[in-house]
């Protein structure tokens, strides 16, 4: 029954672009049971469905899910660093294991006081990143928990903040561009100090008389197709046409709302996107060409 409601409600978020900030979700299934401390974990604090995570100047932490999915959605609630947070870096991300790994990304780099939060995306596809975006946000995430998903599918990648959708990597595997569908992902949330590049390129470090740092996760939800060890042909068991909700027509490509949401999100709130750099490449990415 769970897992029905979850299932309605995220096809509900997504379709509809429904504003979930403020809505209780269940979480389909136990912290503990789904989750395991990979990282430092005497940093760690599990709280009924929320999971704290610290970072002082010995360390950071992080965690992991015990399992793997191919396509789907993942949903967490987040509530960043308050107060001077500069040079911290709070994560929430999917991953592939071994030296040839997939990965998507919703990294939070910290600010100085009254400076704003910026939400980094990044997509790893065979071990090949470098596809940055930054976004602000429209509100202020130190003050209450916000939701941030991703949903995968073998047509699209399409990272969320509250329901809309900011960022969109498209299949073109057509024009020769790679895609992640080949390797499952573990769900996976850290926060650490990455004061040599992420606030203002390194320029401001961590103040570590503010430490200690807290982020808080909450409200977790994984509608994805899990993926058994003891299974080889990845395919089979997930790519299989029709059989998710996630590989139906209505989610080919955004409908018309939210390809609006997406709009509205890069017109007020994009600061950077690797595919305008020209200082950075001489030849524009294949993924970049309309």
């Amino acid at each position: 029954m769970a897992s029905n409601i979850c299932t309605r409600l995220e096809i509900a978020i997504f379709m509809m672009g429904f504003v979930c900030a403020n809505l209780v979700l269940p979480m389909c299934g136990n912290i503990s049971e789904v989750f395991e401390y990979n990282w430092a974990p005497n940093h760690i604090i599990s709280q009924g469905d929320q999971i704290k995570l610290t970072l002082d100047n010995v360390s950071g932490c992080g965690f992991e899910s015990k399992k793997k999915y191919l396509f789907g959605q993942a949903s967490v609630q987040i509530k960043l660093i308050e107060g001077d947070s500069a040079g911290t870096v709070t994560a929430f991300y999917m991953a592939s294991e071994g030296p040839v790994h997939d990965e998507l990304d919703f990294e939070f780099l910290g600010n100085v006081s009254g400076e704003p939060y910026l939400v980094q995306t990044n997509i790893y596809v065979n071990d090949t990143g470098n596809r940055e975006q930054r976004h602000t946000l429209w509100f202020d995430p130190t003050l209450d928990f916000h939701t941030y998903s991703f949903f995968w599918n073998r047509h699209l990648i399409v990272f969320l903040v509250d329901g809309i959708p900011i960022r969109v990597f498209t299949n073109k595997e057509d024009k020769g561009v790679l895609f992640p569908r080949q390797q499952a992902m573990s769900i996976r949330g850290s926060v650490w100090n990455a004061d040599d590049w992420a606030t203002q390129g390194g320029k401001v470090k961590i103040n570590w008389t503010n430490a200690p740092f807290f982020s808080t996760f909450r409200s977790f939800i994984i509608d994805a197709c899990e993926l058994l060890p003891e299974t080889d042909d990845i395919m089979a068991q997930c790519g299989k046409l029709g059989r998710f909700w996630w590989d139906k027509p209505a989610f080919v490509v955004l409908n018309r709302h939210r390809s609006h949401q997406l709009k509205w999100a890069r017109r007020k709130h994009l600061v950077y996107d690797y595919c305008k750099d020209k200082a950075r490449f001489t030849e524009l990415p294949r993924e970049c060409i309309s």
